[in-house]
């Protein structure tokens, strides 16, 4: 079942993010990738610059989650996770069906990690269509805050309605 999260569940999120970030252990590059993967601090800030998350819950355990964030004139796609034990399954498609329902503008994008090559492929999948690398740094500059080093070693995606 998918239902809007709020802050009681902010716990539940923080576990699964982290557990299901272990798939991109390998593939981050080794000075970007630290362990837990997102702290609570950084949940904190992303749900205060608006990501507003979803999550799939099973036997009332949330196990996945994936954030949608409205920023300037376009949508991002954030923060999809699901745990380990539980991929494959298709929750993040699901996840995924539902917050494109919710997106308003014509444009969504989504941003991973150049090499998470099973992440591009799920996206592409939906549509959504690899940018050039200028289009990217751009992009990436203008709707992200994150370090101009994960902007080296980064994809972004771009689906238009």
């Amino acid at each position: 079942m998918i239902r809007k999260l709020l802050r009681t569940d902010f716990d539940a999120m923080l576990s699964v993010i982290n557990d299901g970030a272990q798939a991109y252990k390998g593939i981050i590059p080794a000075d970007r990738w630290k362990d837990p993967y997102m702290s609570a601090d950084e949940l904190e800030e992303e749900l205060k610059a608006g990501v507003t998350f979803f999550g799939w819950e099973e036997n009332e355990t949330l196990v996945g989650v994936m954030g949608i964030q409205p920023v300037q004139d376009t949508t991002l796609i954030r923060h999809a996770y699901v745990r380990t034990q539980y991929q494959r399954r298709g929750i993040g498609s699901r996840l995924l069906e539902h917050l494109l329902r919710l997106a308003k503008t014509p444009e969504i994008l989504v941003g991973t990690w150049a090499d998470a090559s099973w992440a591009i492929r799920f996206y592409e999948k939906y549509g959504f269509t690899l940018v050039s690398t200028e289009e990217k740094d751009r992009l990436l500059r203008r709707y992200w805050s994150i370090p101009e080093r994960q902007i080296e070693t980064s994809i972004v995606l771009k689906l238009s309605k």
